[in-house]
């Protein structure tokens, strides 16, 4: 579970096994848990966020996305 970002409390992280499916990344924090899809920008699912908390989450996603996605090619290329 390669980490890409550590951000206000938040790991961003993707599964190794994942690299068949569309740029994305998963969030954690506490008893949350999400997955939003990079381009564009959208949540997939989540579990113990609240609609602000998803919100902030988004904002960080959109801020990184260059950073997740060179991230996500460069571990998937590897592989």
């Amino acid at each position: 579970m390669p980490t890409a970002l550590r951000i206000d409390g938040y790991r961003f992280f993707f599964f190794s096994n994942e690299g068949n499916e569309p740029v994305h990344i998963h969030v954690e924090s506490g008893d949350g848990y999400c997955k939003y899809w990079i381009n564009p920008v959208s949540l997939a699912y989540s579990t113990g966020y609240d609609s602000v908390e998803l919100n902030k989450i988004r904002k960080i996603i959109e801020q990184h996305s260059n950073q997740i996605e060179e991230k996500w090619n460069e571990h998937f290329s590897k592989t």
